[in-house]
């Protein structure tokens, strides 16, 4: 069985300024995908060549719109983590 570990989020989202990450909003199922510019002491964060992607009610993506530069109020976010998928396939 494997524990929780709870994570500092502010020296984790510093080790994430300059990649490309997804970010989950509160609100439906809206995600952003982005490279992190940068995040302040409230937690807000700045994305840039970023792309709105939004999921049906079964977490399928149904649309990926690019938006370019855009700022993400604290309050809004359920989570954010690396985005994975581009190494993958820079890797390939």
């Amino acid at each position: 069985m494997s524990t929780f570990e709870p994570v500092n989020p502010k020296p984790f989202l510093k080790t994430l300024i300059d990649k490309k990450v997804i970010v989950r909003l509160k609100w439906n199922q809206t995600e952003y995908s982005g490279i992190l510019v940068s995040t302040d002491n409230y937690m807000n964060l700045h994305l840039e060549q970023s792309h709105e992607i939004i999921r049906d009610s079964d977490g399928n993506k149904t649309a990926e719109e690019p938006l370019g530069e855009i700022f993400i109020r604290c309050n809004n976010v359920l989570f954010i983590r690396e985005d994975t998928t581009m190494k993958e396939v820079e890797m390939e």
